[in-house]
Order: C-alpha cells, then sequence, then structure tokens
C-alpha cells in the first residue's frame, strides 16, 4: 500500500510540474498588453520591448509613404502624448488623419514598431449618424 501511495504522490508531482512548466513557458512569450499612448509614454522605458495593442488617434498631416514602397511612418496621440510609429504593409482603407487606431506591435527607443498585419482603424464619423438625420427621423 505505501508503494503505491509514493507512485501516485510522485505521479502527480511530476505531473503538477509539467503543467507548470508549459503554463508559465506559454504565457511568458505570448503576454501581450493592450495600451493608451498615453500610458506608455508616461514611462517608456518601462515598455521597451514589450509586445503590445497601442490604442490612439493619427495626427493630422503625420501620415508619411516612403515612395513606390509601402513603408509607412506616422504619429498616434492620446491625450496629448504622442509616438512615432512605423509601418510596412498594406493599410486599411480607414487609415486616415484623425482615425482610432490600435496598433499591434514592439516600443523600441525610435519609436512604435508595428508588425505585419498590425494595423486597425475605424473612421468614427462614419459610423455615427448626424444630428440633421436623428431629428426628421423623430418627427415621423
Amino acid at each position: 500500500m505505501r508503494h503505491r501511495a509514493i507512485k501516485i504522490g510522485l505521479t502527480t508531482t511530476v505531473l503538477v510540474l509539467a503543467f507548470g512548466g508549459l503554463l508559465w513557458s506559454t504565457l511568458r512569450d505570448g503576454t501581450e498588453y493592450y495600451k493608451h499612448v498615453n500610458e506608455v509614454m508616461a514611462s517608456p522605458q518601462q515598455w521597451e520591448g514589450k509586445h503590445l495593442q497601442l490604442h490612439g488617434f493619427v495626427v493630422p498631416g503625420s501620415i508619411l509613404q516612403k515612395p513606390d514602397t509601402l513603408q509607412y511612418r506616422f504619429k498616434v496621440q492620446n491625450k496629448g502624448s504622442v509616438v512615432e510609429a512605423m509601418y510596412t504593409g498594406v493599410v486599411p482603407d480607414t487609415f486616415k488623419d484623425n482615425a482610432e487606431v490600435v496598433l499591434k506591435g514592439t516600443l523600441e527607443p525610435d519609436g512604435f514598431h508595428v508588425e505585419s498585419n498590425g494595423v486597425m482603424a475605424k473612421c468614427p464619423s462614419k459610423y455615427n449618424p448626424d444630428k440633421a438625420t436623428l431629428g426628421s427621423a423623430s418627427g415621423m
């Protein structure tokens, strides 16, 4: 009976350690933070090299595309804080001045490096009904 209890205890210990190691290694590499530009730029050194989803708004007039390439440089801001971003790839149709964006990538000393397919943008005016339309609809 004692021999059986030792086997069960040893098996349980090995399984718990294996599961814990697998969980730790998976979460360590896959951790991704969702932050606003102002939160990250308050202490950028803390966030350098970490995988982030960065939320903000495209600064008007800041979008620059390198001629004959898909390389973009632009600035994203939120509550007065600004970060420069670099991206190579096709941007969404809604990516333009003042667009609300979420960028996936890594903060580096020279700016935010956006990963492939890491630009998600929406145009807020496209989805908000104007007041004239609401007023005429309620008078029916």
